[in-house]
């Protein structure tokens, strides 16, 4: 079998017209008509077709050599003309479609991507919360504020609310002792926000803080409190996580690892990245550094508020014995560090303690457990 064809020698653009006749004798095809002296001959075993050219019905080819440990492709081009030819290679020849590697090529592959994985790890893990922490303290208040209600509605969705606001407990008796919690606890202290302080009607045993100034307690760590002076003090925990912004620093991170992941693995946008951020809230938690800072935080505001350190370190105990050291919805407290740590700590920044006032008279102490008792009548009603 022979016919026309014609090769470019990668040396230049000269188009050479060549005939090629295959060799079956010698599992080739010879190519004569170039402008050599002795005929090329390129062995089928080594034919590849290439596919990056405008006209599909060409056939293509090239070679693939083996030079030592390295895997090459010569970069001559010979282009099929006769149609006979063209039908024969590509029917009994299936490794002209093969895709050969350069030896070692899985190895490069292989550090690439650990590079490139390394690089991932660094900005989440290192830069972005160093980044975090630099941005923290440039958003303007108002933007920030605003930034810390979108969360809390998001929040609020996560627990199945359709609108903001929705699973807010508004008891007025229960708002107005929570004010005089909050009041006894600010008072002669530098927040830095206009604190937004409101109750969930939801059972989870947890408080948590927002950018911006929200803190948001649970129905449900209400109802698991001995007293109000516990609740105090997680109020007084949270504000410390406010005062140095670890909830915006933390919804930074957060959002800046969603969108780093998003270019990466897509999906990650708009209504998804906010629900992962209002998840990722709901169960914070910060860094060893941080938590040590809010609880030392807490201690200082418990006592200028003539309350005992110690009412931190009793909440945490009934996380324990709840959830234990480690697992379950009180991990928001339960980590970073132990809480047996942290219950230890309590009780040594308790050392001393004078007799105290409970933070609220037993009258509002009431009130502010039945806080969301109205929320709960109108979902009988209906």
């Amino acid at each position: 079998m022979q016919g026309a064809a014609h090769l470019y020698d990668g040396q230049s653009a000269t188009r050479h017209p060549v005939q090629v006749v295959l060799s079956r004798e010698r599992q080739a095809l010879v190519i004569t008509g170039a402008g050599h002296a002795a005929p090329l001959v390129w062995p089928l075993q080594d034919l590849r077709e290439l596919h990056d050219h405008a006209d599909e019905g060409q056939l293509i080819l090239t070679r693939h050599l083996e030079t030592g440990d390295e895997s090459l492709r010569d970069p001559a081009r010979l282009v099929i003309e006769d149609p006979e030819m063209a039908a024969w290679l590509r029917r009994t020849r299936p490794r002209l479609a093969r895709r050969d590697l350069r030896a070692g090529t899985w190895r490069r592959i292989g550090l690439r991507a650990g590079g490139a994985l390394a690089a991932v790890l660094l900005m989440i893990f290192v830069i972005l919360p160093a980044l975090a922490g630099t941005l923290s303290r440039l958003i303007p208040m108002e933007k920030e504020i605003a930034f810390g209600r979108d969360v809390k509605a998001q929040i609020e969705r996560v627990f199945g609310a359709t609108e903001a606001g929705e699973l807010d407990c508004s008891g007025p008796d229960g708002l107005a002792a929570l004010d005089r919690m909050v009041a006894r606890l600010t008072e002669g202290q530098e927040i830095g926000y206009p604190l937004e302080v409101s109750v969930i009607d939801h059972e989870m045993m947890n408080a948590f803080a927002m950018p911006g100034g929200q803190i948001v307690v649970m129905r449900g760590l209400l109802e698991g409190a001995d007293g109000p002076d516990m609740v105090a003090a997680v109020l007084a925990h949270e504000i410390g996580h406010v005062v140095h912004r670890d909830p915006t620093r933390n919804a930074l991170r957060t959002a800046g690892s969603v969108g780093l992941l998003g270019l990466l693995f897509g999906d990650f946008s708009g209504g998804a990245a906010m629900v992962f951020l209002g998840e990722r809230m709901i169960s914070a938690s910060y860094s060893r550094n941080a938590e040590a800072k809010a609880d030392a935080f807490a201690f200082d505001m418990l006592r200028s508020a003539g309350l005992p350190p110690s009412a931190l370190g009793d909440m945490f105990e009934r996380f324990r014995q709840k959830f234990g050291d480690d697992d379950g919805p009180g991990a928001h407290f339960a980590s970073h560090p132990r809480l047996s740590d942290r219950i230890a700590a309590a009780g040594a920044a308790s050392t001393g303690d004078s007799p105290h006032r409970p933070a609220l008279s037993p009258q509002d102490w009431r009130a502010l457990q039945d806080i969301c008792d109205i929320r709960a009548n109108t979902r009988d009603s209906d």
